[in-house]
């Protein structure tokens, strides 16, 4: 440790990509595959008129997207229907299927992190969330984006 009790530790700022590709909330998702085909990348952050991240997307969504959707299993049962598997599972999969717009099929539960975060901190939200990426703010400005592979690249800096 340093003499301030600081450590040496990088943070979210030291490792981020600073040039972020975003998309914006209202873009249709045939501009989305395009640009993450495009720019090789995987996850993108979504943007709203005011460049304010309100979710994220990633290929699994798109993926998701064109999987077959099948009518959940169920059993009648004096005179009822008993589903057998999630209803909301499936009423998910017939939203994203009928998506037009990056905003009918985004996360719009976004686990963020400020710039100042500490590195033992993005690898714990990234391994309890199972998340691959993670949209960095100074604020709640949009400055970079931390990915995992990022962060195996510090622990073994």
């Amino acid at each position: 440790m340093e003499a301030s009790g600081q450590t040496n530790e990088p943070t979210a700022a030291d490792i981020m990509t600073a040039d972020v590709i975003t998309i914006h909330e209202s873009a249709k998702v045939k501009e989305l595959a395009q640009l993450m085909a495009d720019h090789r990348i995987s996850g993108v952050p979504v943007v709203d008129d005011r460049e304010r991240v309100v979710g994220i997307v990633t290929e699994g969504d798109m993926v998701e997207m064109d999987a077959d959707i099948h009518f959940p299993h169920y059993i009648s049962f004096m005179d009822s229907v008993i589903f057998l598997e999630s209803v909301k599972k499936f009423d998910e999969r017939v939203r994203h299927a009928a998506a037009s717009s990056v905003k009918d099929i985004m996360t719009t539960n976004v686990k963020v992190v400020q710039k100042d975060a500490p590195l033992h901190e993005l690898a714990t939200i990234m391994s309890d969330q199972q998340i691959n990426r993670l949209p960095v703010l100074d604020g709640d400005a949009l400055v970079g984006i931390v990915t995992r592979a990022d962060v195996v690249r510090a622990m073994a800096g």
